[in-house]
């Protein structure tokens, strides 16, 4: 069956993957032309294809209708890729829409320790994306996005799966302490400053033992000093 999940398919969160999508949308989605023409059959690998062409990511828009992003989204819970594939999608930098689909899917079915050490290095990506909505179209970038992953509850409609605290994990052990990169930044300044100022001293000091050495100055013969 075209809406049935994989067979062999592990529960995530205690429940069929495909019921993560609550099931007023999951029905829109299955009731949608995308799904119908461009859905059925798709693999871990053929489904590339259709996430390269993808041209936005979002949830329902006009009349309740699923993006092509969603669509995508619930038949990649259906039929569940291996965690190998899924870190394949987001390596891929030159399918900025491909990465925003894997990241989603990491959000929903990783464990939280896993979520937050795949997704805090894509904070780096500036790309745009296009953000589809009831609204029509906005503007967002990936930073944002993956933010948006790691902080809201519900993103492109979908209620996201409870994230443990990071603090939390931080307190338990599981997780290390995630370094600002702002700090980075500043302690590279930092550094830089350090050895300009070395580099600044060490030429004072080479100056000042150059003038050290420097044969005193002969005082002419002819100078006559006088007193009053």
């Amino acid at each position: 069956m075209a809406n049935t999940t994989v067979r062999g398919a592990q529960a995530i969160h205690g429940q069929n993957p495909q019921y993560l999508v609550e099931t007023v949308v999951r029905n829109r989605i299955y009731e949608s032309t995308y799904w119908k023409e461009h859905c059925f059959a798709l693999t871990a690998e053929s489904l590339i294809d259709r996430a390269i062409g993808l041209k936005s990511v979002g949830g329902v828009y006009g009349n309740q209708k699923p993006t092509e992003y969603l669509c995508l989204l619930l038949k990649l819970l259906q039929i569940q890729p291996e965690k190998e594939i899924l870190l394949e999608y987001l390596q891929a930098d030159e399918f900025k829409y491909l990465r925003a689909l894997a990241v989603m899917y990491v959000r929903m079915t990783f464990r939280a320790v896993e979520v937050y050490e795949i997704l805090e290095p894509l904070l780096k990506d500036y790309r745009k994306l296009r953000y589809r909505n009831m609204g029509g179209y906005s503007l967002t970038h990936m930073d944002e996005f993956v933010d948006s992953l790691l902080t809201e509850e519900r993103v492109c409609d979908i209620i996201l799966p409870r994230l443990t605290k990071r603090d939390t994990l931080e307190d338990t052990g599981e997780i290390g302490p995630r370094k600002s990169r702002l700090l980075d930044a500043m302690e590279g300044k930092s550094e830089r400053g350090s050895n300009k100022s070395r580099s600044r001293s060490q030429s004072r000091s080479q100056q000042s033992n150059r003038m050290g050495s420097a044969s005193p100055v002969a005082v002419p013969c002819w100078i006559t000093i006088r007193f009053s």
